[in-house]
């Protein structure tokens, strides 16, 4: 990767207007990580820290109408794929990637909200699965998000997430990071899956109340660090520790009067 290199790097995602999750949360990782952020807006949502109120998903033709015309212009190093709530969405966004695919696609397949709230019906969690997943260099979906795409109960122990580890490979995304933060253990491990091998990636958990936007962020920052060149195991560990200082310096962010953001910019204010 040349010196000073400045990647260009794009989020498909929805609209979140507190700001933590969403496009808004890819557009600051990106930023806050040396990446030249672009988006395409999926949804827009009705929220803030407390929960979802509304989705008001954005027509398929002009998803597809944004990409075009984004990617006819800018060169994109890396692609972010976020919520999707429709097969028609998603086949529109495999081909747009088709016709020009950018080196890394990371798929957060965003589900359920921090707040418990359902963001996606059953026929976006199968378009999710059978037409994006295949797509992606890493997937990274948290347990409760395994669940739903495998159709199983959601692991409660290290043991049971390395069980999943065949069935999610048969999902055909390159590579799998089975977030553990569900786990109810001190520590925060992942479980990185690859076509022949699992590798635990070690974290630890930061007891604050500020996690709205955790796993948008955690997927936006692999994607700035692969755009940046980095190998996938490399990207995932720095992409944890970045964020694991982000929920630890939340409290010096007053946002809201329930989950509050990590703060992404901890390194510059």
């Amino acid at each position: 990767m040349a010196k000073n290199f400045i990647p260009n790097v794009l989020t498909i995602a929805g609209s979140d207007p507190s700001g933590g999750a969403g496009i808004q949360a890819d557009i600051k990782t990106f930023s806050a990580l040396g990446a030249y952020a672009t988006s395409v807006v999926t949804a827009l949502t009705a929220q803030n820290t407390q929960g979802v109120a509304g989705v008001c998903p954005v027509p398929a033709a002009f998803i597809g109408q944004q990409l075009d015309t984004l990617l006819e212009d800018v060169r994109i190093d890396a692609v972010k794929i976020g919520m999707v709530a429709s097969l028609e969405v998603a086949e529109v966004i495999a081909q747009a990637l088709a016709r020009q695919r950018p080196r890394w696609v990371v798929l957060d397949p965003v589900m359920v909200a921090k707040s418990g709230d359902t963001l996606v019906d059953d026929a976006g969690i199968a378009a999710v699965r059978d037409v994006l997943v295949p797509l992606a260099d890493v997937i990274t979906p948290n347990l409760p998000e395994a669940a739903v795409l495998l159709g199983l109960p959601a692991p409660r122990r290290r043991e049971e997430m390395l069980a999943l580890a065949p069935a999610l490979r048969r999902l055909r995304a390159k590579a799998v990071l089975l977030k553990g933060g569900h786990l109810e253990q001190n520590d925060c491990p992942d479980l990185l899956i690859g076509a022949d091998s699992c590798e635990w990636m070690e974290g630890r958990r930061v007891e604050t109340p500020n996690l709205h936007g955790t796993g948008c962020s955690l997927s936006s920052a692999i994607t700035a660090r692969l755009a940046q060149g980095d190998e996938l195991s490399s990207a995932v560990a720095f992409a944890k520790a970045w964020l694991s200082e982000a929920l630890g310096q939340s409290h010096r962010l007053k946002v809201g009067k329930g989950q509050g953001p990590v703060h992404h910019f901890h390194c510059w204010w």
